[in-house]
C-alpha cells in the first residue's frame, strides 16, 4: 500500500474511532491506543491521572513496540474494520 493511501485510510479509521458512540472493550481500546501512538510517532507518556490506567497503557505500548509506523497504521486500520463491522 502506498504511503499516501495508507495515511488516508489511517485518517479515516481515526475519524471512525473518534465518532464511535458505542462502548469498546478495554483490550480493544488499549490496542487502538498503542497502535495510534506508534503510528502517529507520539512520544508523550500516558497522560492519565490514574496510575493503573497508565500501567495498562504502558503495557499495551510495550507489546506493540516492535511495530513500525507503517505496520501500526495497518494494524489500527484492520482493528477499526473489525469494530466497524459490528
Amino acid at each position: 500500500m502506498k504511503n499516501e493511501k495508507l495515511h488516508k485510510k489511517f485518517a479515516r479509521a481515526v475519524d471512525i474511532v473518534n465518532d464511535y458512540e458505542g462502548q469498546l472493550p478495554a483490550d480493544v481500546m488499549l490496542k487502538l491506543y498503542a497502535f495510534y501512538k506508534i503510528a502517529s510517532a507520539n512520544k508523550n507518556h500516558p497522560g492519565s491521572k490514574t496510575p493503573l490506567i497508565n500501567a495498562f497503557k504502558a503495557n499495551a505500548l510495550i507489546q506493540a513496540q516492535k511495530l513500525s509506523r507503517k505496520d501500526a497504521m495497518s494494524a489500527y486500520i484492520k482493528l477499526v474494520k473489525q469494530i466497524d463491522k459490528k
